[in-house]
């Protein structure tokens, strides 16, 4: 945003939610959850119509909704997509979510996507190259958006510095907010043999708007951010440390793979707010 807009009030703690998924439509609509929000992909309601604009407006009638999008591309070097831009700002008007966040990433080049949420080089040129993309973006929007940390399973030899100052830097530097994927946080320390702790410790406490938590693959030697099991212990044990260091947060379980019924995923929403809840006592 510019030097001389309003300062924005900080975002709300929206408590434990978790995505809305298209297998869980029909039990959310028919009554109580046991749920505190809803997270949608942006890219599944913009520009569409019919029963997923339909379902998602009702849920919004009912709880606080976050716009959750992939394919942003902030990272990329392909001009910025300004139509997609103006789609997300269109649909937050309607559905005026509590926030709008998508990913510190790249997706494509030369117009091809790749389908994939791919990790940047930490250098200080990407670091400029990004922080204006996002002033732009969120000029256009007239919001601040938040931007989630990405898994990853390859490194740049030209890095200059870890992804945890790169992250932060990006957040201040531009004056967004950030989802922080505690599960991506982990996927990657394993597969590049770096502290989870140390990163966690080091991201700027105001900025964290959100935590992601998921369940993850193994892929040989590779631990790989599928989305198709339960949250693992250590995520677990992460998100309490981190919770006892900033303070409540607002949380998210995803699951967009062998997606369960609607109940195991409510469980798991469950343990995320005891989680936090028995940290933030345990700090005080």
């Amino acid at each position: 945003m510019g030097d001389n807009d309003p300062v924005q009030a900080p975002v709300p703690f929206l408590g434990h939610g978790v995505g809305l998924r298209a297998p869980h439509f029909q039990r959310i609509l028919a009554g109580p959850v046991d749920c505190d929000w809803f997270e949608a992909i942006t890219e599944n309601y913009a520009g569409v119509g019919g029963n997923a604009r339909r379902v998602l407006l009702a849920v919004r009638e009912r709880f606080p909704v976050v716009l959750h999008g992939v394919s942003l591309s902030i990272g990329g070097a392909d001009p910025l997509d300004l139509a997609y831009v103006d789609g997300v700002k269109e649909l937050a008007a309607e559905v005026e979510p509590a926030w709008v966040s998508d990913h510190l990433c790249w997706t494509g080049v030369s117009g091809r996507n790749a389908h994939d949420l791919l990790p940047l080089p930490y250098t200080g040129e990407a670091l400029a190259h990004v922080v204006d993309r996002v002033r732009r973006v969120q000029d256009r929007l007239g919001r601040r958006i938040a931007l989630e940390n990405v898994s990853s399973y390859l490194r740049y030899t030209f890095s200059e510095m870890p992804e945890w100052e790169f992250v932060s830097r990006v957040a201040e530097e531009s004056d967004c907010g950030l989802l922080l994927d505690v599960n991506n946080v982990w996927v990657s320390s394993l597969n590049h043999g770096f502290d989870a702790r140390e990163y966690l410790a080091a991201i700027p406490a105001e900025r964290v708007w959100q935590v992601h938590l998921a369940g993850p693959s193994t892929r040989g030697e590779l631990l790989i951010d599928t989305h198709d099991h339960p949250v693992p212990g250590p995520v677990w044990e992460l998100l309490a440390g981190l919770v006892a260091r900033i303070g409540p947060v607002s949380t998210c379980v995803e699951w967009d793979s062998e997606i369960p019924a609607w109940e195991r995923l409510e469980a798991e929403r469950g343990l995320a707010k005891e989680t936090v809840e028995r940290a933030a006592r345990g700090a005080a």
